[in-house]
């Protein structure tokens, strides 16, 4: 029991990560408002983009810039690719968000309502 709760202790990023996770897609697929939704969405977005952070973390590693110290051995530096590319997701995601509160805001304003059940009342189906 003591190796196991020292392994969790270990990892308790990941653990963090996969909270994240669930309570997102909770919110996405749980919720019938279609705000908490976007919300679930952005948070689930973000678990995302932790565990790739915290994938590319190496031990004992730095900065990708060469210093002589450190010589020029790929292993001691960082990789920086993964880094660039959720720097990207950041920017697709408060893209999505953007582009998704519009969504709601002409929703809103068709149907006075951002419930789902609502909504689909009032659409007849």
């Amino acid at each position: 029991m003591v190796i196991i709760v020292a392994e969790l202790s270990f990892h308790y990023s990941y653990i963090m990560i996969v909270v994240l996770l669930v309570i997102g897609l909770y919110g996405m697929l749980g919720k019938r408002n279609l705000v908490k939704k976007v919300i679930g969405l952005n948070i689930f977005q973000t678990a995302i983009f932790l565990f790739f952070i915290k994938g590319a973390l190496k031990d004992g590693a730095t900065v990708p810039v060469i210093d002589p110290e450190t010589g020029i051995e790929a292993a001691a530096y960082f990789n920086p690719l993964p880094h660039v590319m959720i720097l990207t997701a950041i920017v697709v995601s408060v893209a999505i968000t953007g582009v998704a509160m519009a969504l709601l805001l002409n929703i809103y304003r068709s149907y006075d309502s951002l419930e789902e059940d609502v909504i689909m009342q009032r659409m007849g189906k």
